[in-house]
């Protein structure tokens, strides 16, 4: 409980789901919480109160919370998410980027308006906010991020080619956050939740009754896994799985490969073949540790 008391969280997309768990559980350990949420609709339509409705359900518990209203996606409402942090609370602590919505079809019937208002609310909304956060952490010396990915994304997954882009490109921002953040304390991390919300709901062929879900399926056990990234001794650069109360690393890994020269060819690579696919040997980060500098 120590870890978050007195703690400023930001959480984007807070409004229901898996973010509105996140909020709940963080201020119930103490921390004060912006709860972020324009209110749309799964597909990022309109708007509504949905952060008030949280902020209220904190308060009533005895919580310090306040609502934020903006688009991650809007490079100045990201920043004032992070700007009523500072003046409510005086800083900024951690941040969960957990904002999301789906435009799901088939890449060949996909509208390059789905493509990009996708990737704007995922990963450009992610960046803004994260950017307008950054300096703050770096400048005090420490700083927890939390960057939403999914199995979309890392494994793939059919009719998600924009959803699955953006979540994948949270991995690689966080590989170069984690790096830039190491020497300020600022550590970073990536989440694959997987529970039943308004979200998965839009899925074809997925029609939970979110009025009374899965025990398993439940939003709030994704939470466990964001505060474990979000400790003072977390650790960073890493990706953790976490649904239906199973909680687990994913890894991107290298093997060593062969080294062929300054002549190699499609023939000499085919020599070896066996060699150069061989993973038995494979390690995490591999391939950085190989050359770096």
């Amino acid at each position: 409980m120590e870890d978050f008391k007195d703690k400023v969280v930001i959480i984007t997309g807070a409004g229901g789901g898996i973010g509105r768990c996140h909020a709940l559980e963080f201020a119930r350990r103490g921390a004060k919480v912006v709860v972020n949420d324009l209110g749309g609709s799964a597909d990022g339509s309109g708007a509504s109160d949905a952060a008030d409705a949280v902020v209220q359900e904190i308060k009533d518990a005895g919580g310090v919370a306040i609502a934020n209203k903006a688009s991650v996606s809007d490079k100045a409402g990201a920043k004032s998410i992070v700007d009523d942090a500072v003046s409510a609370f005086g800083t900024v602590d951690i941040l969960v980027n957990n904002a999301g919505i789906l435009r799901d079809k088939s890449f060949k019937k996909m509208t390059l308006d789905d493509w990009d208002i996708v990737m704007n609310v995922h990963l450009n909304g992610t960046a803004y906010v994260t950017h307008a956060a950054w300096p703050i952490m770096y400048d005090k010396n420490y700083g927890r991020i939390v960057l939403t990915s999914s199995t979309s994304g890392i494994f793939g997954n059919f009719g998600q080619a924009n959803y699955g882009a953006a979540k994948m490109g949270m991995v690689g921002l966080m590989n170069v956050l984690a790096l830039e953040g190491a020497s300020h304390n600022v550590k970073v991390n990536t989440l694959a939740p997987a529970a039943a919300t308004r979200l998965t709901n839009t899925i074809p062929g997925r029609d939970e009754d979110l009025d009374k879900p899965d025990p398993l399926r439940a939003p709030a056990l994704v939470t466990p896994a964001v505060l474990y990234m979000c400790r003072d001794d977390a650790p960073t650069g890493k990706i953790i799985q976490a649904g239906m109360g199973r909680y687990s690393f994913a890894a991107v890994y290298s093997n060593e490969g062969v080294s062929l020269g300054a002549d190699a060819s499609l023939e000499s690579l085919m020599d070896v073949e066996e060699s150069f696919t061989d993973m038995s040997a494979a390690q995490e980060g591999w391939w950085r540790r190989r050359n770096a500098g």
